[in-house]
């Protein structure tokens, strides 16, 4: 019902209450100055009607009572009777002292009403509260938190429609009437990030946050809720979609945690499979190759056969320091490794797989140490230098250097002829990531780069990358220098 037609409504209910309150006190009035009591007695009468007049119909119809109170007890009780003078100014201050005490009476006893009804109001809303907080504790884990809640807010807050935008799942959810314009309504409110509140409506738009940031967006309508209540409502709805988030987070943490530990056992054991038959295909080549015997087309395949096996191990060993890098058990043996010293090495190990790629080192101090475990960090350095010859333009050649920069030994690979997006930057070094644009062009398996970061990371190192279209990408790794001693760490 709209405001007008409730005023139009109280308006006759408000003068029929006058009205009778006024007659009442009239004829208890003249009752009383018929059986002859005096001033006191009929003003006492009087003051009890008008108490009973605001309890029973609010303050301005008191109000009109207490008026009627004091001319009746002018005209009946006060010198000279049955006339509207008043002789004695003894009567006139008693006359207003009653007008007086019937309006702070009549006031007093609507305020104590209206906090008794307040009272009730607020014990029935934190019952409400009570049970919504209940249900939503109890939400089903494996479904989303949105259908779940708005079915409970309209079946126990007793709303007639709500909804719900959550922006994890980028779904609206509503129940109750209006589902389609709610939809729309929430969406909107969280796109504008504005909460609004249309009391005489009783539409509540509210934002649903975490601290600061937004979360999702509700829609409220009906069901007799004030502002306190919608914000405790809105309180809990924010809480448990924040909670079915770390649900979510804690679940897919922990798929990805024994997914990397299937993964690591396959590729540990795969590994251990593939060296056995490769040692015996390695040397079988070796054996032929040292016979001497050999057509030169034989010859050539079988020496064809001895540098894919040498490739193939050396890959076997990769994945399986890869794969004992995540054991908290495997110490880093240090030293001081002599830097230009172990390019040249791998440089010289690698040149079959480089692809042709001429390397351009530039090292300024050809003198440069650095404490690391020696087979790790060669393990690092030939993933990056192969990363670059696989993605690098043909025949291009690859940077390569090393230098110091304050406590720390920068080294740089470089190649031209490959982008990374800004938004592949990180994923790249997680393991088994092929990026969607080159994971088809170029074959790999997504771990070599995951080996760099690991390896760089057990050093207390760092590594990163920097791409640009036109100028290609560089990664970069960098280990800490520590003079005179070689410091303790584990690969954890």
């Amino acid at each position: 019902m709209s405001a007008t037609n409730s005023g139009q409504k109280n308006v006759p209910q408000a003068a029929f209450a006058l009205f009778a309150g006024s007659a009442l006190v009239l004829l208890l009035n003249y009752c009383a100055f018929r059986l002859h009591l005096n001033l006191s007695a009929a003003g006492s009468i009087s003051l009890l009607v008008i108490v009973l007049a605001s309890l029973r119909f609010g303050f301005w119809p008191a109000t009109g009572a207490s008026v009627v109170a004091v001319v009746c007890l002018d005209y009946f009780f006060t010198a000279p009777v049955l006339t509207f003078e008043i002789a004695d100014p003894q009567n006139w201050i008693a006359l207003l002292s009653f007008e007086f005490t019937a309006l702070v009476v009549s006031r007093l006893s609507i305020q104590v009403q209206d906090h008794m009804r307040d009272a009730v109001i607020h014990r029935h809303d934190a019952e409400r509260l009570y049970e919504l907080s209940r249900s939503i504790l109890s939400l089903n884990r494996q479904q989303p938190p949105g259908p779940q809640i708005v079915e409970l807010i309209v079946r126990q807050i007793h709303a007639e429609s709500t909804a719900i935008f959550d922006s994890t799942f980028v779904r609206s959810d509503s129940a109750g009437l209006h589902l389609k314009e709610n939809q729309q309504l929430v969406r909107d409110t969280y796109v504008s990030n504005a909460s609004h509140d249309d009391h005489q409506s009783q539409e509540w738009l509210r934002v649903l946050r975490t601290g600061a940031s937004p979360i999702g967006a509700m829609v409220l309508c009906g069901g007799n809720l004030s502002p306190i209540m919608v914000d405790a409502i809105t309180s809990l709805v924010a809480t448990a979609m924040e909670r079915s988030r770390s649900f979510e987070k804690e679940s897919r943490a922990e798929a990805i945690r024994y997914g990397e530990q299937l993964r690591k056992t396959i590729l540990d054991g795969l590994a251990h499979a593939f060296k056995t038959p490769l040692t015996v295909i390695h040397a079988g080549a070796s054996g032929l190759l040292e016979m001497k015997r050999l057509s030169p087309s034989q010859s050539e395949l079988v020496e064809m056969i001895h540098e894919q096996s040498t490739q193939l191990d050396a890959m076997t060993n990769r994945f399986l320091r890869m794969a004992r890098l995540d054991s908290t058990e495997v110490q880093l043996r240090l030293e001081h490794v002599l830097v230009s010293q172990l390019i040249d090495e791998i440089l010289n190990d690698s040149s079959v797989q480089l692809y042709g790629h001429p390397v351009q080192v530039c090292i300024a101090d050809r003198n440069l140490e650095v404490p690391a475990d020696r087979q790790l960090l060669a393990l690092t350095i030939t993933e990056l230098l192969l990363n670059a010859a696989k993605y690098s333009s043909p025949d291009s050649p690859i940077g390569l250097s090393a230098e110091k920069q304050n406590d720390q030994v920068v080294v740089a690979v470089h190649n031209d002829g490959s982008w990374i997006a800004p938004e592949e930057k990180e994923l790249i070094f997680d393991r088994f990531y092929r990026s969607p644009t080159t994971k088809h062009r170029v074959p790999g398996s997504g771990v070599g780069l995951a080996l760099a970061k690991r390896t760089v990371a057990a050093h207390r190192g760092e590594v990163w990358v920097s791409s640009e279209p036109d100028t290609g990408t560089t990664f970069f790794m960098s280990l800490p220098v520590v003079e005179g001693k070689l410091y303790e760490s584990t690969a954890n």
